[in-house]
């Protein structure tokens, strides 16, 4: 991986923290109008991977129609991306469900 993509990567996720950040200073002072702050940006998540693997898609479809520009490493680092991104999502889903479970075996 370039330095140029580590980069880009590490700025994706001070990017990602700091809207964490900035959510719970936004959630200790009042509650959003049109859904809670979690689920945005649970879904801002779901949206970043599905783009993730869109590009990855596109992108394998151009290489394969031998479009010039279009390199194999290049398409190969995309959908190893794409890949991580969902492992992560699913790693995430997984711990979710594992919470909600705790919590609804918690004796009252």
């Amino acid at each position: 991986m370039s330095q140029m993509e580590i980069n880009r990567v590490l700025e994706q996720i001070r990017s990602l923290s700091a809207q964490t950040k900035l959510g719970t200073a936004q959630a200790n002072q009042t509650p959003p109008a049109g859904g809670s702050e979690f689920a945005n940006i649970l879904r801002k998540g779901v949206d970043q991977v599905n783009e993730t693997a869109q590009h990855a898609a596109a992108l394998s479809a151009a290489f394969e129609r031998g479009t010039p520009g279009v390199e194999l490493p290049q398409v190969m680092l995309e959908i190893s991306k794409a890949s991580v991104s969902f492992r992560a999502l699913t790693e995430v889903r997984n711990r979710l469900v594992t919470a909600y479970q705790d919590i609804m075996n918690m004796q009252l």
